[in-house]
């Protein structure tokens, strides 16, 4: 992915947002993580990302497992002192109690721990693009006892971006919030480079027209993750990521300025 940004121009052709020109952007790097013990990879992911959140910046991440959006999750939380909001595209909830066995721990129970944790406020988290086979029928049962809005992609293509993002904003409110994009929500004729492809999902543009309609959210961190390089077909996986980060940045950083002028 940090190869293909390298396609990534200045400015947005749709918006006009210019996100270098608002804000101060950089790649910091990678972060130091220990490829054999789980639990202290989350640890210096956590501290990693508290670090950055310390310098009064923004973090937008890639992950490849989805769980790496938990410790980023709880360094924010706990910088700001409060839970935040989710908006989660992607095409399955990530809150089943456990997985592969009894592992609390992968890329199908983050955002169940973050909820048992008190890092997301389950009444202001919105999932998109939810589809596919599940192990049960109440598969969702949990999270939707929680308060989580699910839009499942029957759904969103009944609907659409505008009027699905109208009720994300309504859910969402003025507090602070994260994004995550799972590259999974984007159907694998797109985006095939992925451990979890599931077929009828988004397109790349439907998916770009959300990631817009985000502005005006404050957004304080957000994550593109489940991109699989050994999976991909000619980076055109790492493309679609890349793409959504941009669009990402692009809405942070409008989102940046508004709050300096404001200032």
């Amino acid at each position: 992915m940090r190869n293909q940004s390298s396609l990534m121009r200045r400015a947005n052709h749709q918006t006009g947002i210019a996100p270098y020109d608002i804000a101060s952007v950089a790649d910091v790097g990678d972060l130091a993580v220990q490829p054999i013990d789980l639990m202290s990879a989350l640890r210096q992911i956590e501290e990693g990302i508290a670090a950055i959140c310390a310098q009064g910046a923004r973090p937008l991440s890639v992950g490849g497992d989805h769980l790496t959006t938990l410790p980023v999750l709880r360094a924010i939380s706990k910088a700001l002192g409060k839970p935040l909001g989710l908006v989660q595209f992607d095409a399955h909830s990530d809150t089943n109690d456990s997985y592969f066995g009894d592992n609390p721990y992968t890329h199908g129970t983050p955002l169940r721990r973050a909820i048992e944790e008190g890092v997301l406020d389950p009444a202001r988290i919105v999932q998109i693009g939810i589809r596919g086979s599940v192990y049960a029928a109440d598969e969702h049962r949990w999270a939707k006892d929680q308060g989580i809005r699910i839009v499942y992609i029957e759904e969103f293509s009944e609907r659409g971006p505008p009027e699905i993002m109208a009720e994300v904003h309504a859910i969402i409110g003025a507090g602070p919030a994260y994004v995550t994009f799972d590259i999974d929500s984007i159907d694998p004729s797109m985006a095939p480079g992925t451990g979890t492809p599931e077929i009828g999902g988004l397109t790349t543009r439907e998916a770009q027209t959300m990631l817009r309609l985000l502005s005006g959210l404050n957004i304080v961190g957000a994550d593109v993750v489940e991109v699989a390089p050994p999976f991909d077909l000619g980076g055109m996986t790492a493309l679609a990521g890349a793409t959504m980060m941009f669009e990402l940045l692009c809405v942070m950083a409008e989102g940046v300025g508004q709050s300096v002028a404001s200032a």
